[in-house]
């Protein structure tokens, strides 16, 4: 069974920072491309960022590039968010590719976790 468990969600000051990370099953995530989604009240699911599976493909949300950056080792997924603004307020949830390659699609990803909430105070 797959299980992506996110962590380190919570609350902080315009211009602050925090790192997001997914627990992620070994065997079954190792293989395949990762990303975070994020979802604000009243929004749409909307893409934040990706990698493939080794790691050496990203792809970013314009209005996130820049200020944050996804990372991946064997077990965990990552997302360092530097320089949050307030319209970064959402839940922000990992998910596992179907295929090994980065995607922006949302479609395209299998396995979601549960979410971890980030909140950006003005």
């Amino acid at each position: 069974q797959v299980q992506l468990v996110e962590s380190g969600g919570g609350l902080v000051q315009a211009g602050g920072s925090l790192r997001l990370s997914c627990a992620t099953s070994r065997r079954t995530a190792s293989n395949n491309g990762m990303g975070w989604f994020r979802q604000a009240p009243g929004k749409e699911r909307e893409f934040v960022a990706s990698i493939d599976w080794r790691g050496g493909s990203t792809i970013y949300a314009d209005d996130v590039k820049d200020r944050f950056t996804i990372s991946r080792d064997h077990a965990a997924l990552y997302l360092q968010m530097n320089s949050l603004k307030p319209e970064d307020t959402a839940i922000y949830y990992c998910a596992q590719a179907l295929r090994s390659a980065s995607t922006r699609q949302g479609n395209e990803y299998r396995y979601w976790g549960q979410g971890t909430q980030v909140t950006v105070s003005a």
